[in-house]
């Protein structure tokens, strides 16, 4: 599969991923644990559909130390027990907040009352703008139909 655009020959382009780029840089300096922001961002790349950015989030947790069973019932986090009830929060919140068209409300005050339950202030700001950024960044990926496979860990940091 080839993709449709080169964002990285488009001086328009370049221009506007310079700073999402750098957006996504001040969310890896966060106070949201690391490996939460890997998981939530698998969770919505996953559920969008973005290979691209499933390469790359599943490859940057492995070597952060992520382990395999984690990153593969990351999908089915609902059911397993290896994710811890912060963790959980935070991707059920990821879910809804990326799957807004589906629900009237948004994200539920239930859902909300769980990961403030479990992060402060400075860590759900975090968290949001993390479950959006990534929801921009898999849809620039998809509409250009971005092939995946061969992200290296560090790549675009």
């Amino acid at each position: 599969m080839d993709a449709r655009l080169n964002y990285f020959a488009s001086p328009t382009a370049a221009k506007a991923l310079k700073h999402l780029m750098a957006a996504g840089r001040t969310l890896k300096e966060s106070p949201l644990p690391a490996a939460t922001q890997e998981l939530v961002a698998l969770r919505v790349s996953q559920i969008n559909g973005c290979a691209v950015c499933v390469d790359m989030h599943t490859k940057e947790a492995a070597a952060a130390g992520e382990t395999s069973v984690r990153l593969n019932l990351v999908t089915a986090w609902r059911e397993a027990t290896v994710f811890t009830e912060a963790e959980r929060a935070a991707l059920e919140l990821a879910e809804q907040g990326t799957r807004v068209a589906d629900a009237a409300d948004g994200v539920g005050d239930e859902v909300w009352a769980r990961a403030a339950k479990h992060y402060d202030e400075a860590q759900l700001t975090a968290l949001v703008i993390l479950v959006s950024f990534m929801n921009t960044a898999n849809r620039l990926n998809i509409i250009a139909r971005q092939p995946a496979g061969d992200y290296e860990v560090g790549q675009f940091h």
